[in-house]
């Protein structure tokens, strides 16, 4: 029972982070000149694009490692892929946090953490 809701959490994030990643990529104008306008008041206005490089890095690392987790808890040949894909998982949304909190929007950190949960779960079931 733990594996199918190890699956269904590494399905989870996989759809996240591919999903983000492939809007940051296809539409990367739109974000970075949408993101200088959030960041405009703190100290990372002049850093968005490398800052959002950086995020989409760490998204793309996340959903592969947890598409690859999840075929290999179908496979039962091991955990060790979703583990780390949950972990990136994790620092990408605390990376995420950050910045919403930095640029003082406290909803879309409260979105942050209903992400958050699900990710730490999959931490502590595939550890």
């Amino acid at each position: 029972m733990n594996n199918v809701a190890s699956i269904l959490l590494l399905a989870f994030l996989a759809l996240t982070f591919l999903q983000s990643g492939y809007e940051k990529i296809f539409y990367w104008k739109d974000n970075v000149e949408w993101l200088k306008g959030h960041f405009a008041q703190t100290p990372l206005k002049n850093q968005v694009p490398l800052a959002l490089f950086h995020l989409l890095i760490l998204e793309l690392i996340s959903g592969i490692l947890c598409v690859v987790g999840a075929i290999q808890l179908l496979t039962n040949s091991g955990r060790e892929f979703g583990f780390y894909g949950a972990i990136f998982s994790c620092i990408s949304l605390l990376m995420m946090l950050f910045g919403q909190r930095l640029a003082k929007d406290y909803d879309g950190a409260r979105t942050i953490v209903i992400y958050f949960i699900p990710a730490v779960m999959a931490v502590y079931w595939l550890n």
